[in-house]
């Protein structure tokens, strides 16, 4: 199989030494008047951005930096950017957030501390109300502040009586806001907060510019957590714990990225005067978009991001969330997990990947789990590519949730292991080779008419309505409850061919060759002790019938019907799916059907994740200049209490550590 060229070229962009580039050392021990070199280190990141020029580094040494990064300057081209790295081995850790003394008990395990406003400069969280369009608050107020113990956040009450009685099943806090003071009350047990170093945010994002189009920035290596950010919908500016408000050419690579109030990661458009003022219109995105193109919106000028290796939980709206930014990028190898998983507030854009506008985007080998939703492909879903992901666990919603798009995109070699593997509410799409172990859901939207583009363009060719059908299934694995009889009725036509269907999984009546067998393969996802995810199920290749199953190619694929584009490569090459999940060749007439092409009859076994790079990958790929060192998230060992049944997952990366209150920078 052909490998998208334009990441790759993307990747290996890697900062390129001139002549006049400088490195600037930041250290703890720092100062802001030093010279930044590595004997004479800077004491803040932000010292360092602010002298940073483009082909300039900047490394920052071992220790907790509680500020917010804004960059005030882009790098000038893809091989002279603006680099921000941790020191090879080093653990940095940026924080949102500072720690608090002078707690005073009040009953129970309830105490109280009180802050004068001035403690939080311009932006309070806990008088910043989460807003925006298509936000549901279900019932309550919600703000961006949190409150940490061991660095795990507490929940916000809904009033103040509920943090005054007994702990029931997990820690709440609940903050208030007069003309002076800031008094926060949170629920401590056995704990007391005075010794223990308890945070609270105190900023909206960690590394973030304040202004749009800060191009060709690399962000690499850090444990970056605890931001106030608020919601993040596509008709506004989207402003993350880390983001790159509307700009081009990023690397954000092998950082842990958690505890963001609303979201992790942000591709996301600029602000204007219209932010927030089109909940529940189709019409008001229209018109949203239609700014953006005003606004520059262009594969000249937008997008063209790399977001890989990150580790990515703890959010409650979206890990990574984007709206038109994140078009013509590499979302690659990220690990996603714990996002929406208290349910505490609700809307239309929250998943572990939402998207609106991924033109040309390719999505693969990022594990997803515990989420709400895995990923969300919302309009203009074109040219996009999603290969190679492991979506499971995924409650109540779905692992992939593709709407009122119109193709073409190309949905390959995936596992979707969650209640419900796909949501189709779009059309002109293709699956081949996924191994599919949920329910299918197909709704057409006859109510909305939703952009399609001009090949590798964000230019606007038409409107439509999203009548279902023009989608093809070649080769899939099916295993459960999904039913292609959804598609019996699709308006516009369907291509199906070479599925194998077990356990109750059933083909539509457009398929006259599916393999249908009731026999159990006995799938399971198992975790073994180093963290790596292996597949266990049985095949036998007669399950699959005596069907010779045709590769997948471009020219099979043909063209999507509303747009007339072909399923190819944004660089115009042709797709052949000629290669299974882990590389291994497939011939003409020898596909068998899901994402592994097996050797014998039986038990198999696989290691899907992390996923091995194939031999053709290893040497498609240029190697980065600089080894960074990926942080592994601490399996935390704190207090739990037996009254306290929450879920805590892990711990902050230097658990301990205590840094004295100050005005946030």
């Amino acid at each position: 199989m052909k490998t998208y060229l334009l990441p790759i070229l993307l990747a290996a962009a890697i900062f390129i030494p001139s002549a006049d580039a400088r490195e600037y050392h930041v250290a703890i021990s720092g100062d802001d008047a030093a010279s930044g070199s590595a004997d004479a280190p800077i004491r803040t990141i932000q010292e360092a951005a602010n002298r940073a020029m483009p082909g300039d580094v900047i490394t920052v040494h071992a220790g907790i930096y509680r500020e917010r990064i804004d960059p005030p300057r882009s790098g000038k081209s893809a091989d002279r950017r603006i680099t921000y790295q941790a020191a090879p081995g080093a653990n940095v850790v940026i924080k949102g957030s500072e720690v608090v003394k002078g707690w005073e008990h009040v009953e129970h395990d309830t105490w109280k501390v009180v802050l004068p406003n001035a403690f939080f400069g311009d932006f309070n969280p806990y008088a910043d109300e989460i807003r925006g369009d298509w936000f549901r608050p279900l019932g309550r107020k919600h703000h961006t502040g949190a409150v940490y113990l061991d660095g795990h956040w507490l929940v916000e009450a809904s009033a103040l009586d509920e943090v005054k009685r007994p702990v029931d099943d997990q820690p709440l806090w609940f903050g208030t806001v007069d003309s002076e003071n800031t008094i926060i009350h949170a629920q401590f047990p056995d704990v007391d907060p005075n010794e223990d170093g308890i945070e609270i945010n105190v900023r909206q994002a960690v590394f973030y510019p304040s202004e749009p189009g800060r191009n060709y920035i690399t962000v690499r290596g850090f444990t970056m957590e605890h931001a106030a950010t608020n919601w993040a919908p596509p008709t506004a500016e989207q402003v993350g714990l880390i983001g790159t408000h509307w700009s081009k050419g990023w690397i954000i690579e092998d950082n842990i990225i958690r505890y963001s109030v609303c979201t992790g990661l942000t591709l996301g458009k600029y602000g204007d005067e219209f932010d927030n003022t089109s909940a529940n219109s189709a019409e008001g995105y229209v018109e949203t978009i239609k700014r953006g193109l005003a606004a520059g919106w262009s594969r000249e000028n937008i997008g063209h991001h790399v977001v890989r290796g990150n580790h990515i939980s703890h959010c409650e709206q979206a890990g990574i969330v984007g709206s038109l930014g994140p078009a013509f990028s590499l979302i690659e190898g990220n690990r996603i997990h714990d996002i929406h998983v208290r349910r505490l507030f609700s809307g239309h854009e929250q998943a572990a990947i939402k998207f609106h506008a991924p033109i040309d985007t390719i999505i693969r080998d990022n594990h997803i789990y515990r989420a709400g939703r895995g990923i969300w492909l919302d309009w203009m879903t074109q040219g996009t590519h999603v290969t190679r992901n492991l979506v499971h666990d995924v409650a109540p919603l779905d692992d992939l949730y593709v709407e009122v798009n119109h193709g073409p995109f190309l949905i390959d070699h995936n596992i979707f292991l969650s209640e419900v593997s796909i949501r189709d509410r779009s059309q002109g799409g293709a699956y081949a080779h996924n191994l599919i172990g949920g329910k299918i859901q197909f709704v057409p939207v006859l109510n909305r008419e939703t952009p399609w583009h001009p090949a590798n363009s964000t230019e606007i060719a038409g409107l439509s309505n999203i009548q279902g059908g023009d989608s093809r299934f070649y080769n899939n694995l099916f295993i459960g409850p999904a039913r292609l009889s959804l598609y019996d009725e699709a308006a516009l036509p369907m291509s199906m061919s070479g599925n194998l269907f077990l356990k109750g999984a059933s083909p539509s009546k457009h398929e006259t060759d599916a393999a249908v067998s009731e026999v159990d393969p006995k799938l399971r996802l198992t975790r073994d002790d180093t963290g790596a995810r292996w597949i266990e199920l049985q095949l036998e290749r007669a399950w699959a019938g005596d069907i010779a199953r045709a590769l997948v190619t471009s020219e099979r694929l043909g063209r999507a019907l509303i747009p007339d584009l072909p399923f190819v490569q944004p660089d115009g090459s042709p797709f052949t799916l000629d290669e299974d999940y882990f590389g291994k060749p497939r011939t003409n007439g020898q596909a068998f059907p899901g994402p592994f092409q097996i050797e014998s009859d039986g038990q198999q076994r696989w290691k899907v994740y992390p996923r091995q790079e194939t031999a053709r990958e290893r040497t498609e790929r240029p190697k980065p200049l600089y080894a960074s060192t990926r942080h592994a998230l601490p399996g935390r060992a704190g207090r739990l209490k037996d009254k306290i049944k929450r879920a805590i997952f892990c711990a902050p990366a230097a658990a301990g550590q205590k840094v004295s209150a100050q005005r946030p920078r």
